[in-house]
């Protein structure tokens, strides 16, 4: 991936330290290869196994791995709803301080996805990374308060304003939430102040009122070496609290769900996260799991024992998460391991690649892809709240 190395402690640092796994991962049932590979092209897309639960599935893409048409024919194949990986980002979009918007990626990528009936969630209108070699440090963190309100609101009332009424939802704060509320070590914060968050979701709205507008935020799961999963979703509810008291137009939480396999098959607390959900519905948000992969570090080499793993992981977290009827929507950050930011940017130790995603490197179906087919087909039936253009052709 092209993504310019992070200014700060991100959520990839955080996701740096997973614990090991037991022997247990040795007994997890599997599929053989060849029934997985056969099922995988004879069973309905993921996508209208979701669909006809009430769920709309998808997954992050760009435009430079959609060039790749083996993989463009998977992807278009599983997804109803796509998640720009980095053609919305400010090094796409703005990539100076001076310059005026740039819509060639992000136009591409809607484009792709209107040709092939999938919706769109727009990703990220503010968050302190994703800039690239033409913003300087001090670039970002001098600026005045007037020139950073003019800069930051004039990028998201561009974009909401372009893609009115083509993407369905807006990221539109991405990871502003630390375990005590508001982080305080976001440029934004510290050169407009803490009401930057609010600002951006009213003019959003502004520009489109009838695109969903989500907080998407991480770290909900199980703790770490750096957070507490508890003060983190505790934080969290703070925030909405805050923002919906302010009458912030803030419609649904995206929870990205990185999941670090040691930590989560030793922590993870189904019965407070399926409370924390609930909590969040009874707010009146919508939510959707944005970005969900495994890390896979910790987990042997043995591509058989570490597959078996991440597939239980895949099975635990959507046995809990799709039980709430407020989600409306999943999406895996990635499809296939052969682009997966976590290779690019934590290659394991021990030369192995990484294995988060439902089909391998060869576009294979994995142990995961079984799991997250079997999630989907069972999860809780509901009203879909939306209706991806192909589901209406096909």
């Amino acid at each position: 991936m092209t993504f310019p190395a992070p200014r700060r402690l991100s959520r990839r640092a955080f996701l740096v330290n997973a614990g090991v796994l037991g022997a247990a991962a040795a007994a997890m049932p599997v599929a053989r290869a060849s029934e997985r590979i056969a099922s995988a092209t004879t069973a309905p897309p993921l996508w209208r196994t979701a669909f006809q639960r009430g769920l709309v599935y998808g997954s992050s893409t760009a435009t430079w791995q959609i060039s790749d048409a083996e993989y463009r024919d998977l992807y278009v194949r599983h997804a109803a709803i796509l998640f720009p990986e980095d053609d919305m980002l400010w090094y796409r979009i703005r990539p100076t301080p001076t310059s005026g918007l740039d819509f060639t990626y992000p136009d591409r990528i809607v484009g792709f996805a209107e040709r092939h009936g999938m919706l769109v969630f727009g990703a990220h209108l503010v968050w302190d990374e994703g800039f690239g070699d033409g913003w300087t440090d001090d670039d970002l963190w001098g600026m005045s308060q007037q020139r950073a309100q003019n800069v930051l609101y004039s990028s998201v009332r561009g974009m909401v304003e372009r893609y009115r009424g083509r993407v369905v939802a807006w990221s539109v704060a991405n990871e502003v939430v630390d375990s005590h509320g508001l982080r305080r070590d976001v440029p934004w914060y510290n050169t407009i102040g803490p009401s930057y968050v609010a600002d951006a979701f009213r003019i959003a709205h502004r520009a489109d009122p009838n695109a969903m507008l989500v907080l998407n935020e991480y770290g909900f799961e199980a703790d770490d070496a750096f957070s507490s999963a508890s003060a983190k979703r505790r934080a969290t509810l703070r925030v909405i609290d805050s923002l919906l008291r302010d009458g912030v137009p803030l419609d649904a939480l995206g929870i990205q769900a990185h999941l670090v396999a040691g930590p989560f098959l030793r922590g993870f607390d189904p019965v407070a996260y399926r409370a924390f959900l609930s909590e969040v519905a009874g707010r009146g948000l919508k939510i959707l799991i944005t970005e969900m992969d495994v890390k896979d570090s910790g987990l042997p080499a043995d591509v058989s024992v570490r597959d078996r793993a991440v597939a239980e992981i895949y099975r635990r977290y959507f046995d809990v998460a799709l039980q709430e009827p407020a989600v409306i929507a999943a999406m895996t950050f990635g499809l296939s391991d052969r682009y997966t930011w976590l290779q690019e940017d934590y290659p394991r130790s021990d030369g192995a690649r990484r294995r988060p995603l439902p089909f391998d490197g060869q576009l294979r179906p994995k142990p995961a892809f079984s799991a997250l087919r079997s999630e989907l087909s069972t999860a809780p039936k509901r009203a879909p709240f939306w209706i991806p253009p192909r589901a209406l052709s096909s």
